[in-house]
């Protein structure tokens, strides 16, 4: 049975709302035109400088030139588009519900901004179909084996055609984002990104008299939080799933080698010495064997081990969020697998009892799994998605 606690408040008033020029086809819009993305797959005879990343795992279903473009050393953002732009085709022709399924006539468009640090940051943004009125901005936070541009474009198609203008980003060292991979020498600085980027998107005339949320997935939950805490009055609501407000003891390393590793975080950083857990493996249903090797075609995800810094980096962030819980003001909407072996969702609960919001709603769903949005069974699936979207309507009104 699917536990399900809420508080409903009375609607928001409706907003005007000018309907923005989209694209109906994917297009790349780069800010900075000397790194632009090609929106055409690599050609495989193309010569490639190639440096193969350590203990490269073959990719099911690809030709032998594709999974020596896939091998590439992805410390760095150019290889990492280059990948991204040789695999766009085969990823959207996945058998996955969130490909195969997604909707047409949806308008997408890409973009990179130079942050404070001076980084390029990946943006991307999903519109409803032409002529649709738009209830509200929904602004995404990625998880940390993850990125916006794989099995999010399926999410984020879905709920644009409910109404919604979508916008994600790639944090710095994830994705298409500048930065060294998988590399968070601050999570505070990590959020304080999120809040930068989205400040600008909340600015735009189209988005400024809506209704704006913050959906925050795994890590990204601990970044949309901390955005929160941060920021209080700046959203309308905040949609957590599978949130990393404390890291489950199943992946953590023990109390010894943990003390080591932080010690060593400050002369090495940068170092990939964390020992290894194949979050693949815990984040998907067991029973979802073919969704779980089309895992591996997410190929400018990190998966490699944790360097040292984003290991501490994350354990220190999870303890600040568990402290401070009884400040989340948002309406909240809380979505976990029970079976969650990743985050724990008994941590969800608490962030529930704990937060003064007067509207926030709690859904577990028994047996889910990490990835409740990807690795599930298609009808579980979709059933989160419904919820996502009825609890997005329900806060805002259209005129």
């Amino acid at each position: 049975m699917k536990l399900s606690h809420t508080h409903q408040p009375t609607h928001m008033s409706s907003r005007n709302f000018y309907d923005p020029v989209g694209y109906s086809r994917f297009r790349q819009l780069p800010i900075f035109p000397q790194h632009r993305l090609s929106t055409k797959p690599i050609h495989p005879a193309r010569k490639l400088v190639v440096v193969a990343k350590r203990n490269a795992k073959k990719i099911d279903g690809v030709s032998e030139e594709m999974n020596l473009i896939a091998s590439q050393n992805l410390d760095f953002a150019p290889a990492r588009r280059q990948v991204r732009s040789a695999f766009i085709k085969v990823q959207q022709e996945l058998d996955h519900p969130l490909f195969k399924l997604a909707p047409l006539g949806i308008r997408t468009m890409e973009w990179y901004e130079r942050n404070s640090k001076g980084l390029e940051i990946f943006c991307k943004s999903w519109m409803p179909k032409r002529g649709v009125r738009i209830k509200g901005v929904v602004c995404f936070c990625h998880g940390y084996g993850d990125t916006c541009t794989f099995f999010f474009e399926g999410i984020a198609k879905i709920i644009a055609l409910s109404g919604y203008a979508i916008y994600a980003i790639d944090h710095p060292g994830f994705g298409l984002s500048e930065g060294l991979h998988g590399y968070i020498p601050s999570f505070d600085e990590l959020v304080d990104n999120v809040i930068e980027r989205y400040r600008n998107i909340k600015g735009k005339s189209e988005a400024s008299k809506l209704p704006r949320f913050l959906l925050g997935q795994s890590m990204g939950g601990a970044v949309a939080l901390k955005a929160h805490l941060k920021r209080p009055s700046e959203w309308d609501g905040v949609v957590l799933v599978a949130p990393m407000c404390k890291i489950s003891e199943d992946v953590i390393p023990a109390p010894a080698i943990l003390q080591v590793l932080s010690v060593m975080s400050s002369f090495l950083p940068e170092a990939k010495l964390v020992p290894d857990t194949d979050l693949g493996e815990l984040a998907f249903r067991e029973t979802e064997t073919r969704k779980k090797k089309m895992a591996a075609y997410n190929v400018i995800s990190y998966s490699d081990q944790m360097r040292l810094k984003t290991a501490m980096e994350l354990l220190k962030a999870t303890k600040e969020i568990e402290s401070q819980v009884h400040k989340v003001s948002s309406p909240l909407l809380v979505i976990h697998g029970a079976a969650d072996k990743v985050t724990d969702p008994l941590v969800s609960k608490f962030l529930y009892e704990k937060a003064c919001s007067t509207d926030k709603t709690l859904k577990i769903y028994p047996e889910g799994c990490h990835c409740i949005l990807e690795g599930e069974p298609d009808e579980r699936i979709y059933t989160v998605l419904d919820d996502i979207v009825s609890w997005l309507d329900s806060r805002c009104t259209v005129q």
